[in-house]
């Protein structure tokens, strides 16, 4: 008989591991605060992605159009990307972040575009829920991937949920580079926390929610200055200290599947955006 998967379970263990990854590099740059120098290179790749289309935020902001005088709850806020829009259209909008690096940049980014009904609240999720009331709509947009409890995380959302939840997470390829070398070393082929462990654990918890995929053009492809970075980065990934037995495989991977372009490695785009949305009756 075929194993069965107990999802939530997995979903705990890729947190797990992946925060220890995080651990470690915080660790020796001795910094608490994660986004501590890192926010300001995201707070620019996000208005470079804002400027391409996107079939996901076309479909989160005709929902609030269709929704006039909505309050909004945006878990993870990071700095302002969805905030920004979504305070265009709403009534209001509740933009939680624990990252104090983070808010500065929300902060000045609702102030160059005039927006005045954003509430900052400085806190994680669900630990934040206690501090929030019911909104309309809400929220999480990759902000998930810390949280090694995703039933609470789901559950706190849809209590101060009067309408729809709204979870964007990342769906990579299947037989992709980072699924082959985590079926190698882990014997599944899930790297970290992803769209297919969640959907997967939010039908353990008996949610049967929609789904909207992306594109896979959504997103710029990883480079690497070399192919020895690019295997010290997967290596990264899993915690792998060097060397490891694991090495000739994936240097073999990483061989065989980037591609040399005007100077620079280039990764396969084998990562796309995921939409989970369901209806929610939480605060009626």
């Amino acid at each position: 008989m075929e194993k069965v998967t107990d999802w939530i379970l997995l979903w705990k263990q890729l947190v797990e591991s992946q925060s220890h990854t995080w651990e470690k590099r915080e660790s020796s740059e001795g910094k608490s605060d994660h986004w501590r120098g890192k926010a300001q290179s995201f707070n620019s790749g996000v208005k470079q992605r804002w400027v391409k289309p996107d079939s996901h935020r076309d479909f989160i902001l005709s929902l609030l159009k269709s929704n006039q005088g909505s309050k909004v709850l945006d878990i993870g806020a990071g700095t302002g990307g969805w905030a920004v829009p979504m305070a265009r259209l709403a009534k209001k909008v509740t933009a939680i972040e624990p990252s104090s690096e983070m808010i500065r940049f929300m902060t000045d980014n609702l102030k160059s575009e005039v927006i005045s009904n954003v509430e900052i609240v400085q806190a994680t999720w669900p630990d934040g829920e206690k501090e929030i009331g019911t909104h309309d709509f809400s929220l999480c947009s990759h902000s998930m991937y810390g949280c090694p409890d995703l039933p609470s995380f789901v559950s706190a959302m849809a209590h101060v949920t009067r309408k729809s939840c709204l979870m964007l997470v990342r769906a990579p390829s299947h037989d992709g580079i980072m699924a082959k070398a985590a079926m190698r070393i882990w014997g599944h082929p899930h790297d970290s926390p992803n769209f297919q462990v969640a959907y997967g654990a939010m039908l353990q918890m008996g949610i049967y929610p929609h789904v909207f995929m992306g594109s896979p053009d959504q997103w710029d492809p990883w480079t690497s200055a070399s192919l020895e970075e690019a295997v010290a980065e997967v290596k990264r990934r899993f915690g792998l200290v060097s060397p490891s037995e694991h090495d000739t495989f994936l240097q073999n991977l990483i061989e065989s599947r980037l591609t040399f372009q005007e100077g620079k490695y280039v990764w396969p785009r084998e990562v796309r955006s995921a939409l989970i949305y369901w209806e929610s009756t939480g605060g009626k």
